[in-house]
């Protein structure tokens, strides 16, 4: 694909992908000696540089033909302004159904995030339950499946509903996020700012009876930023959304558990934890 193809937003998330990558140096067309370019640097600095002519001048016309002072680059994270977030907030508002934030969320273009991913995660229905399992930000697994909590975590998920007598159908599934972020970095606070009034929106809609917060980022962008997981697990806490209140439970992600299974067992005590609260 050509540079000349790609919107202003597509470069500048290819380029914040790129950098994440761990790539410093793009390939030119032809071949550069770098090392001639350094020695022409040292010399320019080295000689003395003749003194700058007085400026002249500028007539009217000169003044209205000067080239005007170059824009800042655009940058490669979403814009941390009041304007996107009040743009969310209000996009979000629009939404009288989860279907309709669904169709909002796909047209909505204030965060660079969508550029970069596949697909647009968010929770289209709510089971009889009323059991919503709110996870972190898509992984690659989710982006590609254009569903949360899919590949290798999708699987350990389902064994732990099982555990406690619940299947994958009962318990909807969303992610803090509607994007994956590229290369699976931590989302920027603007980022979670721009973000955090369509799952508000999404919680809204879907009126839950009780809520499941898997892992440190989801409860951190829920219940308190400033906590972890470890912090946060094992207590009942009440969220309340647009007037509406809803008993949460934190505990770990099943990434989380992949990575570190040690923390299966506390795991496992607040799954105990939440299916008492169910019965």
């Amino acid at each position: 694909m050509s540079a000349r193809e790609l919107t202003a937003h597509e470069a500048a998330a290819l380029l914040h992908f790129y950098a994440d990558a761990g790539v410093d140096v793009l390939v030119e067309d032809a071949p550069v000696d770098l090392t001639v370019r350094s020695e022409t640097r040292a010399a320019a600095s080295q000689s003395p540089q003749p003194r700058p002519a007085e400026p002249r001048q500028k007539t009217p016309a000169a003044a209205s033909a000067a080239p005007q002072a170059p824009r800042p680059p655009v940058g490669t994270t979403t814009i941390p302004d009041d304007k996107a977030v009040s743009d969310a907030q209000f996009a979000a508002e629009s939404a009288r159904s989860l279907g309709e934030l669904k169709t909002v969320l796909e047209g909505f273009s204030g965060c660079n995030l969508k550029h970069n991913a596949r697909s647009t995660i968010t929770l289209e229905a709510m089971p009889d339950t009323g059991i919503l399992a709110v996870c972190g930000f898509p992984t690659g697994d989710d982006d590609r499946n254009g569903a949360p909590l899919a590949g290798r975590a999708g699987g350990l998920f389902e064994r732990m509903l099982a555990a406690i007598g619940l299947t994958r159908e009962a318990v909807a599934v969303t992610t803090a996020l509607p994007w994956r972020t590229p290369g699976d970095r931590s989302p920027t606070h603007s980022e979670m700012d721009i973000c955090r009034p369509f799952l508000e929106r999404q919680i809204a809609l879907a009126e839950p009876r009780i809520l499941l917060v898997l892992g440190n980022f989801a409860c951190r962008m829920m219940i308190d930023s400033n906590k972890t997981v470890f912090d946060l697990r094992g207590k009942w806490h009440t969220r309340e959304i647009n007037g509406h209140a809803v008993e949460v439970l934190v505990t770990f992600s099943p990434t989380e558990l992949l990575a570190a299974p040690a923390n299966k067992k506390p795991a496992w005590q607040d799954l105990l934890s939440f299916k008492a609260r169910l019965g």
